[in-house]
């Protein structure tokens, strides 16, 4: 079993890399062509090859070019409505011969859409036909029978990521980008999410005066239930930070430290971040300076802040 399997894989890998020695002009009039595309790219296909035009019209949409899947079957009982002016097609066959995608290419010639033809026969009726024609052969099928497609449908699988690909690069499709279209996505969570959707603001945030006891600090950092307080002047606005590791250092000194002013005890220079700054952002930072909240503000003169986001924040909505 181990030897068969084998053997199925470096028969794809080598149907694979044959493609490389044939991608040509026509490969470049190809992504051409659907860069200048109006409306969407139509990738169509019957049975094995349908599935994997599914497939390449998914990771198309996905990365900056609007792409939808046409079944040919469907397509003959009305689906053709879907094409409009300004599309691309991509007709997908490895015989070149399929009978539903002969029955559209009529119409698709009617309508004056660009076609790009992916066969592995270059005489075929869809390589004929083709504005473009994408050469997909391969030498022989992973089937020991050279009947069931499948080296076939991994090198056109391989052809339609590459052309993909090649189109997100020439759009200088970004990472932000993505995320756009991912917005569910640990990605799109990082890239989106910013600090001010997730933070706590108003009457959340724990704040007292740098004259607050500390036993009275403590009221705070408990009831806000994030374990920190910030430290406020009220002339000069954010000037320190109290948290429960800095209790914890101060109580080894004993309990007499419980009437002290909290600005004795604070720590100063407290990092800070900005509320439209990513949230992904604050996590760097947190994890920089090893802390779990960062006080919120609105530009990077501003004193006073705006709200506060701690690490749990950032668990919660799956930026971590």
């Amino acid at each position: 079993m181990i030897d068969i399997a084998k053997k199925v894989l470096q028969v794809e890998a080598d149907a694979v890399l044959a493609l490389v020695d044939r991608l040509d002009g026509a490969f470049t009039r190809a992504v051409e062509m659907i860069l200048a595309c109006q409306g969407r790219v139509v990738i169509t296909g019957m049975g094995k090859s349908g599935l994997i035009c599914q497939k390449v019209a998914a990771t198309m949409a996905s990365t900056g070019t609007p792409a939808l899947f046409l079944h040919p079957a469907e397509g003959i009982h009305g689906d053709l409505g879907m094409l409009m002016k300004g599309d691309v097609v991509v007709a997908v066959s490895n015989s070149g011969e399929t009978e539903e995608i002969s029955r559209i290419l009529p119409v698709i010639k009617r309508m004056g859409l660009p076609l790009i033809a992916m066969s592995g026969n270059s005489q075929s009726v869809l390589a004929r036909a083709g504005d473009v024609f994408l050469d997909i052969s391969v030498k022989e099928e992973a089937c020991p029978l050279n009947l069931a497609p499948t080296a076939s449908t991994t090198a056109t699988l391989a052809m339609g990521d590459a052309l993909a690909v090649a189109l997100l690069v020439q759009r200088g499709f970004q990472e932000e980008d993505f995320a756009l279209f991912h917005p569910g996505g640990a990605l799109g969570k990082r890239l989106l999410l910013r600090v001010e959707d997730l933070m706590h603001g108003g009457e959340d945030i724990p704040m007292v005066e740098e004259t607050t006891p500390l036993k009275e600090a403590l009221f705070e950092i408990t009831s806000k239930k994030l374990g920190i307080t910030g430290v406020g002047d009220g002339n000069v606005g954010l000037v320190g930070v109290f948290t429960d590791g800095d209790l914890r250092r101060s109580m080894e000194g004993g309990l007499d430290h419980l009437d002290r002013p909290i600005a004795e005890v604070m720590s100063r220079h407290p990092k800070r971040i900005l509320r439209t700054n990513l949230a992904a952002k604050a996590l760097q930072k947190m994890e920089e300076h090893s802390i779990t909240s960062l006080f919120v503000f609105e530009s990077d003169t501003a004193r006073t802040p705006v709200g506060i986001i701690h690490l749990h924040d950032l668990l919660k909505a799956g930026v971590v």
